[in-house]
């Protein structure tokens, strides 16, 4: 789609149930250069991995080892006044190599820090450069291009050092309120560690798949400042439909004192032609915590009710499940997970800006016995792995300076310890991740 016209705006508005708005549409209309901004954000991001079993890597002893800099520019254009508005998205990123401890940045891995040649080599840089052209009308934005998608079935993800996107066409609407409908169809993907905006879809258990498309839809619904609620498709063509509806909910009970919870449900069948294989599998998890003061406790419970793993875009945020965390994501087939976490917030204290976290996720039960052929695991005589457990304990630090000439600047490390019998890594790992954004319009 080359040309988008106000027919086809129309169009996709009467799809998204949207009535026509020309007067508010010309009160949002704030021009293309009143509305523009334009960012820069300075990323610095420190990864060690230690494998603990030795999985491969450059070294030859699972460990692996970078550090980068990224700087991430962000240009967003208002909308032309009118009755339709156009307008225009762009970015520019880089990312450059400071030091990946003598060759340890690891081989083609979830490490993903900066890419790297067959020899497991890291490149010195790498950029990113895209952007997409924009419509707006009747409370309904379409934009062509190079896109960010946030929903529970396709998120772009944001945790390594430079963000992944999409390439592709996705519409959003507001007309009622409370209620954000969106919709879209991509093409292709751009890895975080790829300069290449045109990449085939990939997975993170399976790996690449060969199809043509990905199309999603869904909304959410702010019932009130206390309850909101979720539903989504998506369908990977010729490998998935998935299908996920989530809500979250809080009630206070006193000034300081509150309750809070959400439960989150996929569903995922093959489609079309099986290229991940046949399956039919539904996870789901729910979360249960009491904040009050600076603190909040919260425990949850997850359960792959599938014969396979419950897979999503690689490096993709598409996974809206509690006991997903740093690195396990508890979702093998058959697996049972419990998680508790721990968040204290220290402006109580004295320290606006500095925040702590710690959580422990304990997963059992997870069995390839009936997985199909591109899921399952094996061990070393060839028989599907069976009675699987994992645990992983996360420890996070953050402060935001909160005023002076680096206000907003960011200084975050994160630490994990996973073990785990035979299908799963046994890994220490550290992130140090410091981040100042820069306002420039």
């Amino acid at each position: 789609m080359n040309n988008t016209t106000p027919f086809t705006v129309a169009a996709l508005a009467a799809l998204l149930g949207v009535a026509p708005s020309w007067a508010l549409a010309e009160e949002k209309a704030e021009g293309f250069i009143e509305g523009s901004s334009l960012t820069v954000l300075n990323r610095n991001y420190y990864f060690n991995r230690d494998n603990r079993k030795g999985q491969s890597s450059p070294t030859g002893n699972g460990y692996s080892e970078a550090w980068a800099q990224g700087i991430i520019g962000n240009f967003e254009s208002g909308f032309t006044q009118g009755t339709v508005g156009v307008g225009v998205d762009a970015f520019a990123m880089i990312g450059l190599k400071l030091d990946t401890g003598d060759g340890r940045n690891g081989g083609r891995s979830s490490f993903d820090v900066l890419p790297v040649n067959s020899e497991g080599e890291a490149s010195d840089e790498y950029t990113k450069v895209g952007g997409a052209a924009k419509v707006r009308a009747f409370d309904t934005v379409v934009k062509v291009g190079d896109v960010f998608p946030a929903t529970p079935v396709v998120a772009a993800g944001d945790s390594r050092l430079l963000p992944e996107s999409f390439t592709g066409v996705t519409a959003s609407n507001t007309s009622i309120d409370g209620l954000t409908v969106q919709g879209g169809r991509l093409h292709a993907m751009s890895q975080p560690t790829s300069s290449n905006m045109r990449d085939n879809f990939e997975t993170f258990y399976a790996g690449p798949v060969d199809s043509p498309w990905m199309a999603y839809f869904g909304g959410d619904y702010n019932l009130d400042s206390h309850v909101s609620f979720s539903l989504y498709s998506s369908r990977l063509k010729d490998a998935w439909n998935q299908y996920y509806a989530g809500t979250t909910l809080s009630y206070p009970l006193s000034d300081e004192v509150s309750l809070f919870g959400g439960f989150n449900y996929y569903k995922a069948v093959d489609e079309g032609k099986q290229l991940l294989g046949a399956f039919d599998n539904n996870i789901w998890s729910a979360r249960a915590g009491v904040a009050f003061g600076a603190h909040s406790v919260a425990l949850s419970h997850q359960r792959n009710n599938g014969n396979d793993d419950f897979d999503y875009l690689r490096q993709s945020d598409s996974i809206y499940l509690d006991n997903s965390i740093q690195y396990s994501d508890f979702n093998a087939p058959k697996e049972r997970s419990w998680m508790v976490r721990y968040d204290l917030d220290m402006t109580t204290y004295g320290v606006p800006g500095l925040s702590f976290m710690t959580r422990y996720g304990r997963g059992s039960d997870a069995d390839y016995g009936n997985a199909n052929s591109v899921y399952v695991r094996r061990d070393d005589a060839g028989n599907p792995l069976t009675d699987q457990k994992r645990w992983e304990r996360d420890i996070e630090a953050k402060y935001v300076v909160q005023a002076g000439k680096l206000k907003d600047m960011s200084f975050r490390v994160r630490q994990a310890i996973t073990r785990a019998t035979d299908f799963e890594s046994d890994l220490d790992e550290v992130r140090l991740i410091v981040e100042y954004p820069m306002t420039i319009l």
